[in-house]
């Protein structure tokens, strides 16, 4: 199982982002997925998750900004960020839980300039 993280880049502040995770490989079982951000010098820390349901839930500080979402039939799942802010830059891991192991992402680098 792999999984293939895109979507980073260089906003403005302001700006907007879409993030992808798309997984691969023998699948046969996804449960939770998520988003995760490492800033060097800094402990890894949870954006948001979603369940196999759909049902996200979101740090506080990115509540209202940044929508979780997920398209089993693709073993997708997106990070739709708006109203980027200078202290959203970071590297961005999505996390998968398969098979009933959790796999991750090889990170992909948002950066928001201000």
């Amino acid at each position: 199982v792999q999984l293939q993280a895109s979507g980073g880049g260089l906003v403005q502040a302001g700006g907007s982002l879409r993030l992808s995770c798309a997984a691969s490989g023998g699948i046969s079982s996804i449960n939770v997925a998520a988003w995760h951000r490492q800033v060097p010098g800094k402990q890894r820390e949870l954006v948001a998750v979603i369940t196999t349901g759909g049902s996200p839930n979101y740090a506080d500080s990115v509540k209202g900004r940044f929508t979780i979402s997920r398209d089993n039939s693709k073993k997708t799942v997106f990070l739709e960020m708006n109203s980027l802010k200078p202290e959203d830059t970071a590297v961005y891991y999505c996390n998968q839980h398969i098979n009933f192991r959790d796999y991750w992402g090889q990170g992909t680098l948002v950066t928001v300039s201000s």
